[in-house]
């Protein structure tokens, strides 16, 4: 009787072994096998997600069929605790083993924003809190001017907040390298004056090439004391960079007295009435050496410079002609 139990035990002892390697084997294959998902895929774990919500959110995602199988590979290979949140880039068929090596590594999404040259700290706010990915409220607009306009990379899950104190950085570090070798002799008596003279150029033109011409025709009038008499300085001085104007300028808003208007006050206007990029903080720090006192639009997207009044209403009167021609 003993000896027959024995070999039962030792039949069942078999079969169990068998089945055990077989399930095993079923596992690893499903487990090193491609996954079914045909596309590259990004996925976001949240932080605090634990194994099963993991194999959830991947098997939910498509990069896998059998979470079960995923969270007992993960446990036999003893990574419960290697595998990290964020937002992860998983390609065509990875494997749950592939899978499980993108989430050990950490190795997140790198996004990316993109400043345009010449916004607002206000509509710098408004971007960033439209911006996908980031993440926290931003409390007090920063300072006109205190941003540097380039394209910013970031992870999913970042802080508002350190984006913008990212691009405050930027521009002090941008300012602290360009002003020990700016041109000699400029009117120009601190960083913060070159600041706020570069967000003018900024908001004239567009233009690259341009930016070192009006640059060097607002020097000149700096040099003989004239006003400076740009058109952006009245828009912020009628909306502070808080909304666009929506209309054109008129007559009387070139008279109407703000402490931003370049055609009543004899100076540089108080502060920066946007973000310059580093082409514009460049051209102001060596700007193009010339005569010229004027520019005006010159009908084709640029501008035409005068050295003289009388040049400069003739360029007005081109302007005005190619103006009409098009409105016709």
């Amino acid at each position: 009787m003993a000896r027959r139990l024995a070999r039962l035990f030792a039949l069942f002892l078999t079969l169990g072994l068998i089945v055990t390697g077989i399930a095993f084997g079923w596992g690893y294959a499903q487990f090193t096998r491609p996954g079914p998902n045909t596309f590259d895929h990004a996925v976001v774990l949240a932080k605090g997600s634990d194994l099963r919500d993991i194999a959830e959110r991947l098997a939910g995602a498509g990069i896998f069929e059998q979470p079960l199988v995923f969270r007992l590979g993960v446990r036999l290979g003893g990574w419960s605790r290697d595998l990290k949140a964020g937002e992860f880039h998983f390609p065509a068929r990875t494997s749950m083993r592939g899978a499980v090596d993108i989430l050990r590594l950490g190795e997140t999404v790198v996004r990316r924003v993109t400043v345009p040259e010449g916004l607002s700290s206000a509509q710098i706010v408004a971007l960033l809190q439209q911006t996908d990915g980031l993440r926290g409220d931003i409390g007090n607009i920063p300072g006109e001017g205190s941003l540097l306009p380039e394209t910013y990379h970031y992870s999913y899950g970042d802080e508002r907040v350190a984006m913008l104190a990212r691009m405050t950085e930027a521009m002090h570090q941008t300012l602290a390298k360009l002003w020990p070798v700016r041109q000699r002799g400029l009117p120009l008596a601190s960083k913060g004056e070159a600041l706020i003279l570069a967000s003018m150029v900024e908001k004239e033109t567009s233009i690259g090439v341009e930016r070192p011409r009006v640059a060097g025709v607002f020097i000149n009038r700096l040099q003989k004391g004239m006003r400076l008499q740009s058109d952006p300085t009245v828009i912020y001085g009628l909306t502070l960079g808080r909304k666009a104007l929506g209309r054109p300028l008129r007559r009387a808003d070139l008279d109407q007295h703000t402490t931003y208007n370049t055609y009543r006050i004899p100076a540089l206007p108080p502060g920066p009435i946007a973000n310059p990029g580093r082409a514009a903080l460049h051209a102001v720090l060596h700007p193009t050496a010339s005569k010229d006192l004027y520019f005006v639009a010159n009908g084709t997207g640029g501008h035409a410079f005068a050295a003289t009044f009388a040049q400069h209403r003739r360029n007005v009167q081109r302007w005005r002609r190619a103006k009409a021609t098009k409105s016709r």
